[in-house]
């Protein structure tokens, strides 16, 4: 006899009503102050149970753990989630099952990167690398990238962020090779992500800063042009090597946060990979050493 086939939306549905189920019969009734007389058949929770909890009819949420063709709304959803005591893991997975986007709650916590994730910038010895905060602010970088970059131990502030740096700073427009197009693109890129913090104390400050700062802002900032994040191939024209060319891209850091993790790989072109390293023994014993 041939398997049963089901579609990918009917085994999507049959997923998430299990993970439900699981997650149910994982609650104890006193977990949720349920006050228990008679020993129970029914593993953890029962199904009116959750229902009642999460302010849904019995029905509809035995035929959602069935499987059926119901469509949960994004409230249901965070009601389901609470009322089976969903961690942030769990309620992602659920929301990606009910095939729903998870409403986002952006709070502006302060931003640390973690020790594994220094370890991991200062061992990119040859690729110049450095990780952005939400607001592209630079949190930490590597000594590859200040030999090409410039310190930005000696920023503070608005100061140390990309947007702020690629339009404000003579040594950075000097430095990139076709400025205005790659500054185009930053701007774009960043007001994509900025839209998620609309309104924020921290970007507006950074926005005014702006505006007041750079001719070419104040200019661009209006026509209100979006981007995905730029990576390809970046030139630079160092005062000290001359012409370099990078590959470089942007990695998100699975933590929940907004940080990202840039990373340029010197390309055999321009003899970028030997001009590095001749930067690098030009740097201080101390910071390499570091």
């Amino acid at each position: 006899m041939d398997a049963v086939t089901h579609s990918p939306e009917d085994s999507r549905r049959r997923e998430l009503g299990a993970f439900l189920r699981s997650r149910r019969e994982r609650l104890s009734p006193a977990d949720i102050g349920i006050a228990t007389g008679a020993r129970r058949r029914t593993p953890g929770l029962r199904r009116e149970e959750v229902a009642m909890i999460a302010g849904v009819g019995t029905t509809w949420y035995t035929w959602l753990e069935q499987g059926r063709n119901v469509r949960p709304s994004v409230e249901v959803l965070t009601a389901l989630s609470e009322a089976l005591r969903l961690d942030t893991v769990e309620k992602r997975h659920l929301f990606i099952l009910a095939g729903r986007q998870q409403p986002e709650r952006r709070v502006a916590a302060p931003e640390k990167v973690d020790a594994t994730l220094l370890h991991m910038l200062q061992s990119l010895v040859l690729q110049p690398a450095y990780v952005v905060g939400r607001r592209w602010d630079v949190l930490a970088w590597n000594d590859a990238a200040v030999a090409v970059f410039g310190d930005y131990g000696l920023l503070e502030g608005d100061a140390r962020n990309i947007v702020h740096l690629v339009f404000t700073s003579p040594h950075h427009r000097r430095l990139l090779v076709d400025w205005e197009e790659l500054a185009r693109v930053v701007l774009a890129s960043f007001r994509a992500e900025s839209a998620k913090y609309v309104g924020d104390p921290d970007f507006e400050r950074l926005i005014a800063l702006m505006m007041r700062s750079s001719p070419e802002f104040r200019d661009w900032w209006p026509r209100r042009d979006v981007a995905r994040r730029l990576t390809g191939v970046k030139h630079v024209r160092h005062p000290t090597v001359g012409a370099m060319a990078f590959e470089h891209m942007s990695l998100s850091i699975d933590d929940g946060s907004d940080m990202r993790l840039i990373v340029y790989t010197p390309l055999a072109g321009q003899n970028s990979i030997a001009k590095l390293k001749k930067l690098l023994d030009k740097q201080p014993a101390e910071r390499r050493s570091a």
